[in-house]
């Protein structure tokens, strides 16, 4: 690809075309805790050489867009997305818009021969999701999808025990995600207005099913079949201009997921729910050797040989104190910043010009368990997840 990347031996130089980092993510956990760092510390490869990281800022508000650029020192701002991704001089072109502008803007930059690194979901159908798989490969980009939730340290310590056989034989996981999303009336929202409207790509199981393929994915398996429940639990809102306006997209979703070796996984995801756990999402794996919880820092087990054996008998008062039964689970390393550290591991695979583990083709299966939980909830019933094949 033509490229403005300079090596001269020991430095390398990447330039990154940022699309959509006005908004809450784009901004805090992209540019804010990974790429601004990086470009201070520069990414120190294997062979030693350092790679030097130049954000360039894209957005449709150009006000905000300048503010940020002036707040921060970054020196390249743009509202035109076309002639960005047409400058040669960019290597890679990474999307945090809303999902309904990413598929265009994606496909134009994998034509252009830029690297790809994107937010999920990267379509809204299946079908433009597999298609935009289909052109990176096809054009030799390295293309890559945010997988958070898999870089985060709690769940970097369950990966760690299911790699180490804790668990014994896996049976089950159950997570619980989510908050209470206030309607934006009395207090204001936490979240945008277009997340509760389908017409405009929102929807609690478009955006979360695809964080939980992965999630099963990256501990578990593959995903055999789902059954779903989605709901529409608050049917008005009000929007950032004060006005109320009907929720068209759903605000909950109860997956039942069936994965490789016979696990089963249960995984309620609500902005229609208060919080009595420690983190706002929770994973819990038990096997016959052991059990854990995860949250978004924190791992705790219990092995079978620490396993309590209580009775039910409702006569009682409980005895048990059963949460401090669990062990906390050590890092035993420095767990950076989760996002941080995928952007880390996907430039070093654009230096290399190697496939980055975490593809578009990852992503359009999470698109697929969507639009089947979507299915399974209208229809009443269980499906089956087929495979995709580019």
């Amino acid at each position: 690809m033509t490229s403005s990347t300079s090596s001269n031996g020991s430095r390398r130089t990447l330039r990154i075309a940022m699309n959509g980092v006005t908004g809450r993510m784009g901004y805090r956990q992209h540019l804010l805790r990974s790429i601004l760092p990086l470009r201070d510390s520069g990414l120190i490869l294997d062979d030693g050489t350092r790679v030097v990281v130049e954000p360039i800022l894209v957005g449709r508000n150009a006000e905000k867009i300048s503010e940020f650029a002036a707040r921060h020192g970054v020196t390249e701002w743009t509202t035109d997305v076309a002639s960005v991704i047409a400058d040669p001089t960019v290597d890679v072109y990474f999307d945090a818009q809303v999902t309904s502008r990413r598929v265009e803007a994606l496909s134009s930059a994998i034509k252009a021969g830029k690297h790809v690194y994107t937010e999920k979901p990267t379509a809204e159908t299946l079908t433009e999701a597999v298609e935009l798989a289909r052109m990176a490969e096809n054009a030799g980009v390295v293309a890559g999808v945010v997988h958070d939730k898999l870089y985060l340290p709690g769940l970097v310590k369950l990966r760690r025990l299911v790699d180490e056989g804790f668990f014994g034989r896996i049976l089950s996981m159950r997570g619980e995600f989510g908050y209470w999303v206030f309607e934006g009336d009395g207090q204001p929202a936490q979240r945008p207005s277009w997340n509760y409207r389908s017409e405009d790509g929102g929807g609690i199981t478009v955006d979360m099913f695809c964080h939980w393929n992965y999630v099963m994915e990256g501990l578990l398996g593959s995903v055999q079949a789902v059954t779903a429940r989605t709901v529409t639990h608050i049917p008005t809102r009000w929007d950032e201009n004060g006005r109320s306006y009907q929720a068209t997209a759903d605000d909950a979703a109860y997956g039942i997921f069936e994965i490789d070796g016979g696990i089963v996984a249960q995984i309620n995801s609500s902005w229609a729910v208060r919080v009595y756990r420690d983190e706002l999402v929770e994973f819990q794996i038990d096997g016959t050797h052991g059990s854990a919880v995860a949250g978004l820092r924190r791992c705790v087990a219990q092995q079978r040989a620490h396993t309590p054996k209580p009775v039910w008998n409702p006569d009682l008062p409980v005895t048990e104190k059963f949460r401090e039964q669990w062990l906390e689970v050590p890092a035993n390393a420095d767990l950076d910043n989760g996002f941080k550290l995928q952007w880390e591991e996907f430039l070093r695979d654009v230096v290399a010009e190697r496939p980055h583990r975490f593809g578009l083709l990852s992503a359009a299966r999470g698109v697929q368990l969507a639009e089947l939980g979507l299915k399974s909830s209208a229809e009443g019933r269980r499906l089956e997840v087929p495979e995709i094949v580019l």
